[in-house]
């Protein structure tokens, strides 16, 4: 008896090792798969304009990266006591306009550098929806609490959404020749929308998601929607909000997407560094004992090994957590 649908996931053209640069940039479903990627040790580089969500704003920003014109003081604007960008997330936000514009700027320098030298993009989208200002039309990222009555909201077609996304490819195709790209589509419901409207918006990202994908030969889908939506399928992988996929579920999505796309030296490195982390993570009932003392010692032995072996990863925080 199956208690879960069937799920081949396709095969890839190739494979991630622990010596790619990988960055992500979209919503917040990629900003909880870049954590635990992070977390393993591999080289990411996740949401350098903070979280986005509709295909222009990513589009827009993924071109930035590219351009890297500095952001300038005119582009920012106060509200609340704060200095905002309406191409940023809040997370940049500050009292200080100077602070705020360094660190935008900082960021996507950043940015530019690392996604010349990537060999993988991880756009996850979240939604159709996109406002815009109703003073001048100017879409924005974030509305950043302010009133309602700034904003139009609009439905973009899955036409918009395939040529804003087909002109950033075509000149990350440029930038970056051997870039490869991966399209996820979030499964995090964006219920304020409504739950009609909700699955209107995602079935446009869907759409468009699949023509680019038979358009472009190094970009490739992988089902994070489908995984939590049609096979988990269950609000018990959801938090207490029913909107946002919980730790069970990301965890699930995670070991799929590991399984299908990492290499077979980099599953056997991720199994040795789990190891590391849970150790981090061990909280002992007396620390002064001779048994926990052993344990660190163990461990740092372990951290030197997994340094000579493999070079290429940063293990810092980690000795110094045991050495401390």
């Amino acid at each position: 008896m199956e208690f879960i649908l069937p799920f081949q996931i396709q095969s890839y053209p190739f494979a991630i090792s622990y010596r790619d640069k990988i960055l992500l940039t979209g919503s917040c479903f990629s900003e909880e798969i870049g954590n635990k990627m992070k977390e393993l040790k591999l080289n990411v580089l996740q949401n350098p304009n903070g979280i986005l969500y509709d295909p222009l704003s990513i589009s827009e920003a993924l071109i930035s990266y590219i351009d890297n014109k500095p952001v300038e003081e005119s582009e920012l604007f106060e509200l609340n006591g704060l200095w905002h960008s309406w191409k940023h997330h809040s997370v940049f936000s500050g009292i200080n306009k100077e602070n705020v514009l360094s660190q935008i700027n900082h960021s996507q320098s950043k940015a530019h550098v690392f996604l010349k030298n990537a060999n993988l993009l991880i756009i996850t989208l979240g939604t159709s929806y996109q406002y815009q200002l109703k003073k001048n039309s100017k879409p924005v990222a974030n509305c950043h609490k302010a009133p309602s009555a700034f904003f139009r909201k609009v439905l973009l077609t899955i036409e918009e959404t395939t040529f804003s996304l087909l002109e950033m490819l075509n000149k990350l195709k440029i930038f970056n020749l051997g870039l490869k790209i991966i399209f996820t589509i979030s499964p995090v419901k964006h219920i304020k929308d409504g739950v009609i409207e909700n699955n209107r918006s995602k079935a446009r990202l869907i759409e468009a998601v699949h023509t680019l994908e038979k358009k472009k030969e190094n970009v490739h889908y992988f089902p994070s929607y489908e995984l939590v939506t049609d096979i988990l399928r269950d609000y018990r992988f959801y938090t207490n909000d029913l909107v946002h996929p919980n730790d069970t579920a990301i965890h699930f999505v995670f070991e799929k997407f590991c399984n299908s796309l990492l290499d077979d030296e980099g599953k056997k490195i991720m199994e040795k560094i789990k190891g590391i982390v849970n150790a981090v993570k061990h909280r002992p009932f007396l620390k002064e004992s001779e048994a926990y003392q052993k344990f660190i010692r163990a461990q740092l032995a372990n951290i030197y090994k997994m340094e000579k072996d493999y070079p290429f990863i940063d293990f810092s925080a980690e000795k110094k957590y045991f050495n401390g």
